[in-house]
């Protein structure tokens, strides 16, 4: 918490921070450890930050409309530099962030796996923070490996597991989804 008990404080860094942290874990750990490590850390972050987009929010982000909230994450993660997101719900069980300016993703050497390790575990401690509850987050594109936007699809545990395996089994996003 900030010393004037206004929530959590808050510092800005270039967005090449998360190029300089994946490489230095990487050579350091391997890549899998890396993903996990930027994955909990972020996790930890969104958790703070869900008091954070509350407190902007009037005091409960969840009491906003569906189109207040997702309007009023945007702005939160754009006024802090992560990027403009779009919502949609493709599927009951499964919601989409979609963002073409995600900060996380800005890297000097293209990726062959998804980048934002990050991130995704952020927005699932800000997620499960706000609703008092676990919700998975994974990232199903990403513009760091070529995509044209960086994808976020969210939801139980069971849902996110179950549309990862159809991904590693070579469904496209729209067909795992229909699988579910």
């Amino acid at each position: 918490m900030s010393r004037n008990g206004s929530g959590p404080r808050e510092i800005a860094l270039p967005v090449s921070v998360f190029d300089a942290l994946r490489h230095e874990l990487e050579e350091a750990a391997g890549t899998l450890q890396t993903v996990r490590a930027l994955h909990h850390a972020g996790y930890k972050a969104g958790l703070q930050a869900a008091r954070s987009v509350n407190r902007e929010a009037g005091g409960q982000a969840l009491a906003l409309s569906s189109i207040g909230f997702w309007g009023h994450l945007s702005d939160f993660l754009s006024k802090r530099g992560w990027g403009t997101v779009r919502h949609r719900s493709p599927h009951a069980a499964v919601g989409l962030l979609r963002t073409t300016d995600w900060a996380e993703a800005e890297t000097d050497e293209p990726s062959a796996d998804a980048a934002c390790s990050f991130s995704a575990g952020y927005l699932s401690g800000l997620f499960s923070q706000l609703a008092g509850g676990p919700v998975a987050v994974l990232e199903v594109s990403c513009r760091a490996r070529g995509d044209d936007a960086c994808g976020f699809a969210f939801g139980s545990e069971t849902a996110i597991h179950d549309l990862y395996g159809r991904l590693l089994d070579g469904a496209d996003f729209d067909t795992a989804l229909a699988e579910l």
